[in-house]
C-alpha cells in the first residue's frame, strides 16, 4: 500500500467465475436459483423439525442447526456475486471484503463442527442406544452448539487478524467470486509469512480435531454396525448414516481439493470453480439428501404441505 492510502481507500475487483459478457445471464440465473433453492429447502426442513414434536430430538436439532448455518454460508457470497452480475460491477471496498471473508470463515468452520458434532450423536445412538437419552440431553445439545458458535469464532479471528495487518498495493483482482482467504493474502504487497503459517496451522488444526473426530466416530459406527447379527438391524443402522456421509464426502472431499490445488499448483480459476461444490452446492443438496432417505422428515414435511395446500 502506498505511502499516505488508507484501507478506506482500497477497493477489489471480484472477478467471479467468468469474464465472458455472454455467460453473465446464465450465470445469473443459474446462482439465483440454486440460492432461492438453498434458502427454501434448509427454511422449510427448520419448519418441519420446529412443527412436529416428533422431531425435537438431538439428531434433528443439530440438523436444523445445520441448516441455519448454511443459509447463512450462502448468503454471505451469493447475494453479492448475484449484485455485481446485474450492475456489472466487480467492486467491492476494503470493509467489505473483510467483513465477507469474516462471516463466511466462521460459517463455513461452523458447519466443520455442527457436522462433527452430528457423528458424535450418531455414534452415541448406534453404539450406547441405552444412554442415548442420557447422555444427549437437551443441556448438553446446547453447550455442545454454543462451544461451535464460541470456537467458530475464535478461529476466525485466528485468521482475520494477521490479515488486517497486510498492506496492498495494485493489481487487486480477485480471481474469486467471493473474497476468499487464501486469493486475499497472495495480493498483498508486504511479508505474508505470519499469514502463510496460521493457515497453514488453522488447516492442521482443523484436520486434527473436527476431521478426527468424524473419522474416530464412523469407524467405531461401522465396528459395531458390523457386529449386528441380523440383516434387518444392519440396513437400518447403515441407513440413518449414509445421508450424513453423503454431506460429509461432499464436504471435505471439495473443501480439501480447494485447498490442495491451490497450495501445489495455484490455479486460481480452478479453485473458484471447484469451491462452489462446498459452498454453495452442498448448502443446497443437504435438506434434499437428509430427508429423502427420512421416513420422519418425509411426513413432516408433507403435513406442512398439506395445511399450505
Amino acid at each position: 500500500m502506498e505511502e499516505g492510502n488508507s484501507t478506506e481507500t482500497i477497493k477489489f475487483q471480484l472477478l467471479g467465475l467468468s469474464q465472458d459478457p455472454k455467460l453473465q445471464p446464465l450465470l445469473f440465473g443459474l446462482f439465483l436459483s440454486m440460492y432461492l433453492l438453498t434458502v427454501w429447502g434448509n427454511l422449510l426442513l427448520i419448519l418441519a423439525v420446529s412443527s412436529d414434536s416428533h422431531l425435537h430430538t438431538p439428531m434433528y436439532f443439530l440438523l436444523s442447526n445445520l441448516s441455519l448455518v448454511d443459509i447463512c454460508l450462502t448468503s454471505t457470497t451469493i447475494p453479492k456475486m448475484l449484485h455485481n452480475i446485474w450492475t456489472q460491477s466487480k467492486v467491492i471496498t476494503y470493509a467489505g471484503c473483510i467483513t465477507q471473508m469474516y462471516f463466511f470463515i466462521v460459517f463455513i468452520v461452523l458447519d466443520d463442527f455442527l457436522l462433527t458434532v452430528m457423528a458424535y450423536d450418531r455414534y452415541v445412538a448406534i453404539c450406547h442406544p441405552l444412554h442415548y437419552t442420557i447422555i444427549m440431553n437437551p443441556q448438553l445439545c446446547g453447550w455442545l452448539v454454543l462451544v461451535c458458535w464460541t470456537m467458530s469464532e475464535l478461529h476466525c479471528l485466528l485468521e482475520i487478524f494477521p490479515v488486517l495487518q497486510l498492506s496492498f498495493c495494485t493489481n487487486l483482482e480477485i480471481p474469486h467470486f467471493f473474497c476468499e482467504l487464501n486469493q486475499m493474502v497472495q495480493l498483498a504487497c508486504s511479508d505474508t509469512l505470519l499469514n502463510d503459517i496460521v493457515m497453514y496451522l488453522s488447516i492442521g488444526l482443523l484436520a486434527l480435531g473436527p476431521f478426527s473426530g468424524i473419522l474416530y466416530s464412523y469407524s467405531k459406527i461401522i465396528s459395531s454396525i458390523l457386529r449386528i447379527s441380523s440383516a434387518q438391524g444392519k440396513s437400518k443402522a447403515f441407513s440413518t448414516c449414509a445421508s450424513y456421509l453423503s454431506v460429509v464426502s461432499l464436504f471435505y472431499c471439495t473443501s480439501i481439493g480447494v485447498y490442495l490445488s491451490s497450495i501445489g499448483s495455484h490455479n486460481s480459476k480452478s479453485s473458484a470453480v471447484t469451491s462452489v461444490l462446498y459452498t454453495v452446492v452442498t448448502p443446497m443438496l443437504n435438506p434434499f439428501i437428509y430427508s429423502l432417505r427420512n421416513k420422519d422428515l418425509k411426513r413432516a414435511l408433507k403435513s406442512i404441505l398439506r395445511r399450505k395446500i
